[in-house]
C-alpha cells in the first residue's frame, strides 16, 4: 500500500510547498482538491473549506492546470486523484472534472452521492443517483478515469453496504468506492472486513482520518446525548491496525490518503506524522 494526501487538509500551503512537503514526508501521491476559493474568503486565515490555498480552481485554463501535474511529477509523486464536490450531481460539472483529471494523469475522481436529510425519500434519491452514475460511468469509460463514490455521512452512501448498492450496477473497472472509516464513525459503521469483502473489486481507494463521540449533555427526558467530532489519528475510534489487517486480507494494494480534520498538527507536521504513523503499522502487518 502507498500513501497520499488529499490537499483539503493542507490549506495553508501553496501547491509547490505541498508537493515538496509530501515528498519529504515519504508520501507517494497527491489527491488535488478541485474547488474554487470564494473571493470573500481571500483575506481569511487558511481553512479546509474556506481560504484553501492548495486547491485547483475549476475555472483555470488547461495550461494552468497542467502546472499542477508538472510540479507533482517533478517531486517524484503521482497524481492519484482529483476531488471535486459534486453533491448536486450535475453532469456538466462531472464531465469537467473527468476532463481535468485526464489532463493531470489522475487515476480517479470523486463522483456524487445524493445528500440525505430525511426530507426526500431514500428510494427517490437512490433512483436519481443511479441515473447519474450511469452517465458518470459513460464518462469514466470515455476519459479513462475511474469515478469513486465515497462512504460519507449525510449521504445515501454512509456505509460500505449502501455504497455497494449504489455502484453494483456499474462496471468496477470504471466506477468504484472510496472507503472512509473515519466518516463511518459519524454514520455507517460496519465490520471493516465484511464491508471490504462485499465491495470486492469496487474497493478503489481509502481515506485515513479519525473521529470520536463526546458527551453533549442531556435530553429533556434525562437521557444522555452524544455527538461525533473529528479526532487526531491516535485518539479516535478507528482501529488502524485492524483496518490494515482487513485491507491486506482482501488483497488491497492501493493508496491510503490522509484527510485529517482534527487540527492537531500544522500541515507539514501532519504529513510527517501521517507517514510515520502508517509506515509503523504497515511494518507490523
Amino acid at each position: 500500500m502507498k500513501l497520499s494526501v488529499f490537499t483539503v487538509v493542507t490549506p495553508d500551503l501553496a501547491p509547490e510547498e505541498l508537493v515538496r512537503s509530501a515528498r519529504e514526508a515519504g508520501l507517494d501521491g497527491v489527491e488535488w482538491r478541485f474547488k474554487e476559493v470564494p473571493a470573500a474568503t481571500a483575506g481569511e486565515i487558511p481553512s479546509f473549506w474556506g481560504n484553501n490555498r492548495c486547491s485547483i480552481d475549476p475555472s483555470l485554463s488547461e495550461t494552468e492546470i497542467l502546472k499542477f501535474k508538472e510540479i507533482t511529477e517533478n517531486e517524484g509523486l503521482e497524481v492519484v486523484g482529483l476531488t471535486p464536490y459534486l453533491h448536486e450531481m450535475k453532469l456538466d460539472e462531472t464531465e469537467h472534472a473527468f476532463h481535468t483529471a485526464r489532463l493531470l494523469g489522475a487515476k480517479m475522481i470523486r463522483v456524487g452521492a445524493a445528500p440525505y436529510n430525511g426530507t426526500r425519500s431514500y428510494p427517490e434519491l437512490f433512483e436519481a443517483n443511479i441515473r447519474y452514475l450511469r452517465e458518470a460511468e459513460r464518462m469514466a469509460k470515455q476519459y479513462g478515469v475511474k469515478g469513486v463514490v465515497e462512504t460519507h455521512h449525510g449521504t445515501i452512501a454512509p456505509s460500505a453496504g449502501l455504497a455497494h448498492r449504489l455502484v453494483s450496477r456499474c462496471d468496477p473497472d470504471h466506477i468504484g468506492v472510496l472507503y472512509d472509516p473515519g466518516n463511518m464513525v459519524h454514520e455507517g459503521y460496519e465490520h471493516y472486513r465484511m464491508g471490504m469483502q462485499l465491495l470486492g473489486p469496487y474497493l478503489a481507494h481509502v481515506h485515513i482520518k479519525n473521529a470520536r463521540y463526546v458527551n453533549d449533555g442531556r435530553r429533556e427526558d434525562g437521557t444522555v446525548k452524544w455527538r461525533s467530532e473529528w479526532a487526531p489519528m491516535r485518539e479516535g475510534i478507528v482501529d488502524f491496525g485492524r483496518l490494515l489487517q482487513d485491507l491486506k486480507s482482501v488483497g488491497y494494494s492501493g493508496y491510503l490518503g490522509i484527510e485529517d480534520f482534527s487540527g492537531e498538527y500544522n500541515s507539514r507536521e501532519l504529513l510527517k506524522q501521517f507517514g510515520e504513523f502508517m509506515r509503523e503499522r504497515m511494518q507490523d502487518e
